[in-house]
């Protein structure tokens, strides 16, 4: 028996030894191919028609639009599948396997299933509302990704204040949560978007106070200034002693802001069904999965660019560097939702209230003075 128990902890050995080694190949594999087509996209914006594009405002409009909602759509696949893959390590269970290489297209298969699914609008439901709402939440998104720099010159529009902007535009998302739970005629999904609502707004307070703090640091509100500014040392090494405590309380209102464990309230399934989204389905629901796994992918950028460096790193591109930091932090938000129970309503509200807005004042005013005695 001992030698059966030795011989099967020596196969699990060499199978995790085999995926790592696997792993790390296929990592290499896929930064290679990230550079080279970082190289090739570089020589294509210097031919004669990305000159001519770039020359006429509406067309450069409508082509960095379709690059950034193409990007929008097509990086959600890829979280979807790996936070399937992450539960799946987390609970001690495979994930999804059988479609594709190791279940890499499932969440294309899903895709299409959504897509050729019966589009069901209740029949007691405030039809306009209905239909517009997941169209409020997924626009926003992608109107933030128009500001977040992948590198200098990697960015829909370098706007000079575009943190104020991308914190103006992410709250909107409320109103699209908000219209889905009234226009189904629900009362779970009203509860929903009441809840989303109460939940955006309060925790906008310190979430707005917190990237203030860093606006302080570097004297400037545009996302590019201050990501160029970490060439050197990220913020949240220079300015250590401000920046930590404003990354913790940034990632704590970033998480609710995004409808995450343990903020999940707005959907909470054991208390509310599904939440604001419960009547959806086909594509319209669709859209609500598309918009909260892009702002998962915004709001890890937005805490990179704002305390990790950016876009900065040895030997890679830019926009690799800045792609590998942000799904990694995606990563461990979805630790964070796999580890942590979720709050009450009560918990929630008073702990923004009672600690985070407080916490976030304190956070800021001990920047501003961090600032003034840098800067001297």
């Amino acid at each position: 028996m001992a030698a059966a128990n030795m011989t099967a902890g020596q196969d699990r050995r060499a199978v995790a030894a085999g995926q790592i080694t696997a792993g790390v190949i296929l990592l290499a594999a896929l930064l290679a191919l990230a550079s080279v087509g970082y190289h090739a996209v570089e020589r294509v914006r210097d031919t004669p028609v990305v000159a001519f594009i770039g020359e006429h405002p509406l067309l450069n409009a409508f082509a960095k639009s379709f690059i950034v909602a193409n990007f929008v759509t097509l990086h959600v696949l890829f979280l979807i599948w790996w936070e399937r893959k992450f539960a799946g390590w987390m609970q001690a269970r495979l994930g999804p396997k059988h479609v594709g290489w190791n279940g890499l297209a499932q969440t294309v298969a899903d895709a299409v299933k959504l897509l050729l699914k019966e589009d069901i609008i209740p029949a007691k439901a405030d039809g306009r509302l209905f239909v517009i709402a997941p169209f409020l939440v997924f626009m926003p998104t992608l109107l933030t990704f128009m500001v977040l720099p992948f590198s200098a010159s990697w960015v829909g529009y370098n706007f000079g204040l575009g943190a104020l902007f991308a914190l103006a535009v992410s709250t909107n998302v409320s109103l699209g949560i908000l219209a889905a739970g009234w226009g189904a005629n629900n009362k779970y999904s009203l509860l929903g978007g009441a809840r989303a609502c109460a939940q955006v707004l309060a925790y906008e307070v310190p979430l707005a106070i917190t990237v203030l703090a860093v606006v302080a640091v570097s004297g400037t509100v545009s996302l590019v200034d201050i990501g160029a500014q970490q060439s050197r040392w990220w913020n949240i090494v220079a300015h250590a002693p401000v920046m930590i405590p404003a990354f913790v309380l940034f990632l704590i209102c970033a998480l609710a802001e995004l409808n995450r464990t343990p903020f999940d309230l707005p959907e909470a399934e054991s208390e509310l069904v599904s939440g604001f989204h419960t009547e959806y389905s086909g594509m319209r629901f669709a859209f609500f999965y598309l918009a909260e796994f892009a702002n998962n992918f915004f709001m890890a950028g937005l805490a990179v660019t704002l305390f990790f460096g950016g876009w900065f790193g040895p030997l890679l591109p830019g926009p690799v560097w800045f792609t590998i930091k942000t799904v990694g932090l995606v990563t461990a938000m979805m630790w964070i939702r796999w580890t942590v129970p979720r709050f009450r309503v009560d918990q929630m509200m008073g702990f923004c209230w009672k600690v985070l807005v407080p916490a976030s004042l304190v956070v800021f005013c001990a920047s501003a003075l961090w600032g003034m005695w840098v800067q001297r």
